[in-house]
């Protein structure tokens, strides 16, 4: 107390300051993840995709029709099954990765299709090192091997298959050029070779 015997209001406000403060940093916390989640949901769909004329008369247009966008089950693969990981580390980084690739768009590195054509071969060695690296990770969210019917692949898929497995070799050494057109030079299974001689 001081002299004149009134209770000094300073420890009220402070309270209420800091309660004031931590109600704010909680709601601006919560609107960081609710828009940092639409925005990664938003960057995830083939809109957001093809949304640049780059991706869509180039890419897009090779992939329309191929298995993974028409088929007999009518399940579709989009873009980011194949070119981004579902879990949330994998993701976040493949996105950040994937936020420096817009400066290609910025500055125009593949704005016409023979600039395209000239970075073809870059741009799919750098989609095979990535899926060399994560054990084609993104094929396996949809492809389990333990859940393929073998009975209904020939038998030069099965033992194919069986050799692969055995050889320890991942779907992408094989599986290239199946929604995009292949780039000239090696594959996946060239480069994979260069790499263990490394």
């Amino acid at each position: 107390m001081n002299p004149s015997g009134a209770a000094p209001a300073r420890p009220q406000r402070n309270w209420r300051l800091i309660l004031g403060f931590g109600l704010l940093s909680v709601l601006v916390g919560v609107l960081l993840v609710i828009g940092g989640a639409a925005g990664l949901a938003w960057t995830s769909t083939e809109a957001f995709c093809i949304g640049c004329h780059e991706m869509r008369d180039n890419v897009y247009a090779e992939y329309k029709d191929t298995i993974h966008d028409r088929n007999r089950t009518g399940v579709r693969a989009v873009c980011t099954d194949c070119h981004v990981p579902r879990e949330v580390g994998p993701l976040l980084v493949r996105k950040m990765a994937a936020s420096f690739e817009v400066w290609g768009h910025l500055t125009g590195v593949i704005d016409t299709r023979e600039k395209f054509e000239a970075h073809r071969s870059q741009l799919a060695h750098k989609v095979w090192k990535r899926m060399l690296e994560t054990d084609s990770h993104e094929c396996r969210n949809c492809h389990k091997s333990d859940h393929m019917d073998r009975d209904k692949q020939s038998e030069k898929a099965q033992a194919r298959h069986a050799k692969a497995k055995a050889e320890g070799t991942t779907c992408i050494e094989c599986h290239f050029g199946i929604a995009h057109k292949e780039p000239e030079g090696p594959g996946p299974k060239e480069m994979k070779a260069v790499a263990s001689k490394q």
